[in-house]
């Protein structure tokens, strides 16, 4: 029996993949909704691998990765995320996570990519590795590129349309039941896309650029 550490805040799909994985009869699947309760379950338990949100309010889950793999190195965390995070690529990459799979994926996907970390193998989305090549390749060409091809995902818009309206991070995480560190943590993943160094140059390129492009309350 493999025993699986989902680590998830959205109850629906945190129960959801728990059926899936326990469907199988190869699973035993513990589910924890709060970021800050996951250090003493890994002490006190013994997980095979380690099913991490990436964006939970509290610590995220950079953050939390860093934590359990400065303590227990050979963990085997693969990223669970339904956001973007070839922003966040390397940092991910430096901490030691295993890899990374979409909350949209099949359930045939979401198995194939856990045998493949217990393996002791990596997982990168086909889509996110032919993106960040395309990127890579970009790069080399011209360091000065402008961010014509970027994209803001829907939470980053959102905090960015927030953060043209003046509001804090404070008020910001406020607003969208995250911690104040979280927010911080997806302004750095924003500024770094669009090559930017403070919030008023990462709203004069969006703005120059049309990257919100949803209409938000």
């Amino acid at each position: 029996m493999v025993n699986v550490l989902l680590v998830e805040d959205h109850i629906a799909v945190a129960q959801g993949t728990k059926g899936l994985l326990e469907n199988t009869g190869e699973f035993r699947v513990t589910n924890l909704y709060c970021s800050t309760e996951v250090m003493n379950h890994v002490q006190i338990n013994s997980y095979d691998i380690i099913l991490l949100d990436l964006y939970m309010p509290d610590v995220n889950g950079l953050e939390l990765s860093k934590q359990i793999l400065e303590l227990y190195p050979d963990k085997k965390i693969l990223i669970y995320t339904g956001f973007d995070i070839s922003s966040h690529f390397n940092l991910l990459v430096e901490t030691g996570v295993c890899g990374f799979i979409s909350k949209a994926s099949t359930s045939e996907q979401i198995l194939s990519s856990i045998q493949c970390v217990l393996r002791g193998e990596t997982v990168i989305p086909t889509s996110l590795f032919r993106r960040l090549r395309r990127l890579e390749t970009k790069s080399s060409m011209s360091a000065g590129l402008e961010p014509t091809d970027v994209t803001l995902n829907e939470r980053e818009q959102a905090i960015l349309a927030a953060v043209a309206e003046g509001m804090t991070n404070r008020e910001i995480a406020e607003k969208f039941l995250y911690s104040q560190r979280s927010i911080e943590y997806i302004l750095t993943g924003i500024f770094n896309k669009l090559k930017v160094r403070s919030r008023a140059e990462a709203i004069m390129k969006a703005n120059k650029y049309s990257l919100i492009t949803l209409k938000f309350m």
